[in-house]
């Protein structure tokens, strides 16, 4: 049997010792519940649908040695070769591809000349973009032919100031119209209005960051007339390492005089993509282990430091009436304290650490569960380290006490 008041005057005779402890749980307990939010965070990232036919795309980039004067009829020319290739479904020229890096983003918005209420990604391609990439159209229509025009790349980009459609991602839609049809809808992606003609559900941004905005994305009816582009291929999923072999061969059968960059599946582009992000998320996880380790090891030592101390007050404890039971309790109880005194310093640096790094890396706000769940933790790891001491202690003899009068 013991009472708290004793234990607690116990633990004070050990103030340095029980203070560098604590400490070190909480400094556990605030980097682990940020490391775990990290790594939930990237695992949800990994998993984000891209929006388009994964599993039955590939691609290859494509840069025309000499200038080209008719880019456009080259690129048509190409693509009426690749849809050629037996297994291809439809091939369309794009500049933008869903983790690709290439990112041509515009501010949104509502009336001219005003701020921006979003900042999207623009998507621009041929005819039958959305049936190759396998985009799905929730609401509206796409593109009709007469609507395309040229990008003007060579003319900083002008075709945006004329086109007079666009098909929007369902994200975005929410952002600049909540709790509204936007089709009809007006929006400005530079100083002329464009009319909202479809919707589809997901498509994610050429490059992600951790804002929330990686589907906020327009489809823009504007022609790529650059030299260098992305053909895109559809064809079923295990056709298309032979369709890339021949997409290659094809081109250059067209003309030889190009360079052909970076033939690979979409799967291929995603895994390249988040090659850093698995690399991160392994030394996150090796990282914490070795936290949570080494804080256990120190638990531990300390409370068999402890139990050794104590022999003789614990066989007279026993020699007066105390159980192994009342023993092993009064150990668990001391470290319970000891880890309660560093959980709650811990959880408020781990809210501290949360704001370096929203400041720094635009991480979101920690949420309090991952507070509880680092408490929880760190109870339980104070309780399954102390187990092994706290039952030696269990195990002292009552004629301990007679031995050492």
């Amino acid at each position: 049997m013991f009472k708290l008041p004793p234990l607690i005057a116990s633990l004070t005779r050990h103030k340095l010792t029980a203070l560098l402890l604590a400490l070190q749980v909480g400094l556990t307990c605030a980097i682990v519940c940020n490391v775990a939010f990290m790594i939930v965070h990237r695992v949800a990232q990994l998993r984000l649908p891209s929006g388009v036919a994964e599993d039955e795309l590939v691609m290859i980039e494509n840069t025309d040695l000499k200038e080209q004067t008719q880019a456009l009829t080259r690129h048509n020319a190409d693509v009426a070769a690749l849809r050629q290739i037996p297994g291809v479904k439809t091939a369309v020229a794009v500049d933008s591809l869903p983790f690709s890096h290439m990112d041509w983003r515009n501010g949104i918005s509502l009336v001219p000349d005003a701020p921006a209420r979003a900042i999207a990604s623009a998507y621009n391609g041929t005819p039958g973009e959305l049936a190759t990439l396998g985009l799905h159209l929730v609401e509206g229509r796409d593109f009709l032919d007469s609507e395309y025009l040229p990008v003007g790349s060579g003319q900083d980009w002008n075709g945006l100031d004329r086109i007079s459609v666009a098909i929007v991602t369902r994200a975005l839609a929410d952002k600049l119209f909540p709790g509204q049809d936007p089709l009809g809808k007006v929006i400005y992606p530079s100083e002329k209005p464009v009319r909202i003609v479809g919707v589809v559900d997901h498509l994610l941004q050429p490059r992600l960051s951790d804002d929330g905005e990686n589907e906020f994305a327009t489809l823009l009816p504007m022609l790529p007339d650059s030299n260098g582009i992305t053909y895109v291929l559809r064809t079923a999923p295990q056709d298309r390492e032979r369709v890339l072999k021949q997409a290659a061969d094809a081109l250059n059968r067209l003309d030889g005089d190009r360079i052909l960059r970076y033939p690979q599946t979409f799967t291929q582009l995603r895994s390249d993509y988040f090659r850093h992000d698995r690399t991160m998320i392994g030394l996150l996880i090796a990282a914490a282990t070795c936290l949570l380790f080494v804080t256990a090891l120190g638990i531990a030592g300390l409370a068999s430091f402890w139990v050794q101390q104590r022999r003789r007050s614990i066989g007279i404890r026993r020699a007066v009436g105390a159980s192994r039971h009342d023993i092993l309790r009064y150990f668990q109880t001391e470290n319970f304290l000891i880890v309660t005194a560093g959980v709650l310093p811990g959880c408020l640096l781990a809210y501290a650490l949360n704001l370096v790094l929203m400041a720094h890396y635009e991480l979101p706000r920690l949420p309090a569960l991952y507070l509880l769940a680092g408490a929880l933790a760190s109870w339980l790891l104070g309780q399954l380290a102390v187990v092994g001491p706290a039952l030696r202690a269990a195990a002292v003899q009552p004629v301990v006490a007679v031995r050492n009068a």
